[in-house]
């Protein structure tokens, strides 16, 4: 990081984002903090008491404006709940619909957070935008960050090689706890601050009860493996393979083992669950892609890279060629997730699951 030019720090109101712009400013940058209002539903619907869940904007804008103060920086608020609500909220439900399952994270980096604050860097003449993810980058191209714990490239494998020449991620080199000592050390009013859990306009409430107001579900039945019904479960659309909770499972046999989503029937509305997620048509070492993104380079056919199907899973090696991965070894595939692809630290790129 070279000091001495302006940047645009985006400030949730967290930890990590508030050392992101203490350490920015100790390297001679002209800091400018930048708090992005993102929808909730109150906003769009008007029915609040019908929506489960709101993200609390409003406090977290002041842990945001009080890190502010203590830095002696500006903090401009900017509007992005109808580009939120249309990119983010609206794609996520429609997947949902049609039984697969996004990721909000992914889809918030890729078409909203970078953007917004791109435009109101150029606004002020700002030569870069930095975050507090937990990433690196350098020219460009995007590598992990080094707390392995934390490491969050999985969600910014969609971002542009020309918008991450001129982002930094000032936390990225650093551990999570060696970032809460500086921030105590700094005195930070949000060094204590616990991480921020779940999807940012959501908020403590479980997705699904969020969901369910936006789409019409019933309840169905979990099958065994064998077909035979076990239990219930509020809606087949509400799921995603590998989960093991939300469902009730009545059969008192089965209950002794935990049990998780192997497959999931949208037409007939039923899942099927099994205490090994090595079974099913969905668990396969060839998986299909779509939206491909490729940051800096594109993967070379038949060269061993490493794969990431969720957030914080195990790398396991993949080979690459066309829309295709060819993966060492099965896993449980969740259409509409992200399958990320490395080389060594290096974030190459990746895809939504066919």
């Amino acid at each position: 990081m070279l000091g001495g030019q302006k940047v645009v720090v985006g400030m949730s109101g967290g930890v990590d984002s508030s050392v992101a712009a203490a350490l920015l400013i100790e390297a001679g940058y002209e800091v400018y903090g930048a708090f992005i209002r993102v929808w909730e539903p109150a906003y769009q619907t008007g029915r609040p008491q019908e929506v489960p869940g709101a993200c609390n904007w409003r406090e977290e804008r002041r842990d945001a404006l009080r890190v502010a103060v203590h830095l002696s920086i500006p903090l401009e608020t900017l509007d992005a709940q109808e580009r939120y609500k249309k990119d983010v909220v609206d794609e996520m439900i429609a997947e949902y619909r049609v039984g697969r399952t996004p990721n909000p994270d992914v889809l918030c980096n890729r078409s909203v957070k970078f953007d917004v604050l791109s435009e109101y860097a150029d606004s002020i003449g700002a030569d870069y935008i930095a975050t507090g993810h937990y990433a690196r980058t350098q020219m460009g191209t995007l590598y992990a960050g080094v707390d392995t714990e934390k490491d969050q490239s999985y969600f910014l494998w969609g971002m542009s090689t020309q918008v991450l020449s001129r982002t930094l991620f000032p936390v990225g080199g650093m551990t999570k706890d060696v970032v809460r000592e500086y921030a105590l050390h700094l005195g930070l009013p949000t060094a204590g601050k616990k991480d921020s859990q779940g999807i940012c306009f959501i908020g403590p409430v479980d997705i699904k009860d969020f969901l369910r107001a936006f789409i019409a579900v019933e309840k169905g039945a979990v099958l065994n493996e064998q077909g035979v019904v076990i239990g219930t479960h509020p809606g087949a659309l509400l799921f995603t393979l590998g989960e093991r909770r939300g469902f009730t499972i009545t059969d008192a046999v089965s209950r002794a083992t935990p049990l998780y989503v192997i497959a999931k029937d949208v037409e007939r509305n039923t899942l099927t669950v099994s205490a090994r997620l090595t079974v099913g048509e969905e668990y396969s070492k060839t998986i299909q892609l779509k939206r491909i993104h490729w940051i800096a380079r594109e993967p070379e056919k038949g060269v061993p890279y490493q794969t990431r199907l969720r957030y914080r899973a195990p790398l396991v090696p993949a080979t690459f060629a066309g829309s295709t991965v060819t993966l060492t070894e099965a896993l449980l595939k969740a259409s509409g997730q992200s399958l990320v692809l490395y080389d060594g630290d290096e974030c190459l790129g990746g895809g939504i699951i066919v």
